[in-house]
């Protein structure tokens, strides 16, 4: 067997590294695949392969190339988690916001946001 082949694990640990940097669940995640999240922790945990379709469907939905999921360099993954449209200080916001431990800290600082906005 080929040893440059880039594993079931391996993409299931890239889909589950970006779910977590876009701040998704796995629900989410399902939903928008048109898969159950059952599913999604299958593929995460390699335990099931992606079809052609979903592997688009997943890209799509986590905003990826689908190229990026089959890179391989031996045994280490050549991708860049973070995403090409946002700014290191986007990416340093939205990290933050996922720290973020109850539900009405979220709101508040969403509604914080909104206000800013307007002005």
């Amino acid at each position: 067997m080929p040893t440059d082949i880039v594993t079931t694990r391996e993409i299931g640990a890239l889909v589950r590294g970006r779910r977590k940097e876009l701040g998704l669940s796995q629900e989410q995640l399902a939903e928008m695949v048109g898969v159950s999240y059952q599913q999604i922790q299958r593929y995460e945990n390699g335990g099931s392969m992606l079809n052609v379709e979903n592997v688009q469907r997943v890209a799509k939905a986590l905003e990826f190339p689908v190229a990026a999921f089959f890179e391989a360099d031996g045994v280490t993954m050549r991708f860049a988690i973070s995403s090409p449209t946002l700014t290191n200080e986007e990416q340093k916001l939205l990290r933050g916001f996922k720290e973020i431990a109850t539900q009405s800290d979220r709101t508040l600082v969403m509604s914080i946001i909104r206000r800013l906005i307007k002005k």
